[in-house]
């Protein structure tokens, strides 16, 4: 039984497989794979592009969606994430896709191999579908050659689940990562090169990956005014002025704060292609769980 809690249980050669399915899917829909396929879906967190890009890709293939909102389960009368799941799977499904706030929830359920367990984003550690697609949009952009190449994560970084994925996958690729905070925002123990502001090495950059401030995980504000971070943080055209230098962002965007109205609609800025590539990576991972493993 095969699970996706991390990037880290894919071999190089299924992350290679993923990215040249989602390649031959984009260019055509394929036939419907999975059409006896069951998947229910578990989100413990609020979601709009990833769970909606995960429904999309599974009916895309032909499997049948079920969404369970925890807010009117069981899991509000006292009753545990084991349980649930345990009577979730004792209802057959061929995969279950979840988003919890604690790191080691999809490691968890994994460990009971009662059906295949995609996470969906967990805590602040990972994110493992977002970093692929990620990899994917890159490796478009640069055509496949992004070994060597240099990206900057700026923001919030310490509480951000999309840069933890991505830093242990882009790594892995052959990438150079940068981290880009404020001090509050930087990760305390990190092997990695730290900077507080871009400017010290936006010449060194091929990609930026924006973050945004991951106020829900904060237990008080950091900033007194976001206006002041922005000024400092958000990606502008004054900032990358006519650089190539491909611009991402997970989402949602705090526009104008994260990144500027205009940068947004710059061709540099790769973010609703991102959520376009979501759909046709998700769609190479669940055939890889549950039809090629």
């Amino acid at each position: 039984m095969q699970h996706l809690v991390d990037t880290t249980d894919l071999s190089q050669a299924q992350i290679l497989q993923i990215l040249e399915d989602a390649k031959r899917f984009k260019v055509q829909r394929p036939p419907q794979l999975l059409n006896d396929k069951l998947f229910i879906t578990l989100f413990f967190e609020p979601s709009t592009r990833t769970r909606s890009s995960f429904e999309v890709a599974a009916k895309r293939l032909g499997a049948s969606v079920v969404h369970l909102d925890p807010s009117r389960s069981s899991t509000k009368k006292g009753e545990s994430l084991e349980d649930t799941f345990a009577n979730l799977c004792a209802m057959g499904p061929d995969g279950v896709i979840i988003r919890h706030e604690s790191n080691d929830a999809p490691g968890q359920l994994a460990q009971m191999q009662m059906t295949s367990v995609i996470n969906a984003g967990a805590g602040n550690y990972a994110h493992p579908t977002q970093a692929l697609l990620d990899l994917f949009t890159i490796m478009e952009y640069f055509d496949g050659n992004i070994a060597g190449k240099t990206i900057a994560i700026v923001g919030d970084i310490a509480n951000s689940r999309v840069a933890s994925s991505g830093i242990r996958l882009l790594t892995r690729m052959g990438m150079k990562v940068l981290l880009i905070a404020p001090e509050p925002f930087m990760p305390k123990e990190t092997d990695l090169p730290c900077y507080e502001y871009l400017e010290e090495v936006i010449d060194k950059v091929d990609v930026i990956m924006s973050l945004r401030a991951q106020l829900e995980r904060h237990a008080k504000p950091i900033f007194d005014d976001y206006d002041t971070y922005a000024t400092h943080y958000c990606i502008t055209k004054e900032r990358l002025k006519d650089r190539n230098i491909l611009l991402l962002h997970p989402g949602p965007v705090m526009r104008n704060i994260d990144i500027s109205d205009e940068m947004l609609d710059d061709p540099r800025c790769k973010v609703l292609e991102q959520v376009k590539n979501g759909v046709f990576v998700r769609m190479a991972v669940l055939k890889l769980l549950l039809l090629d493993s």
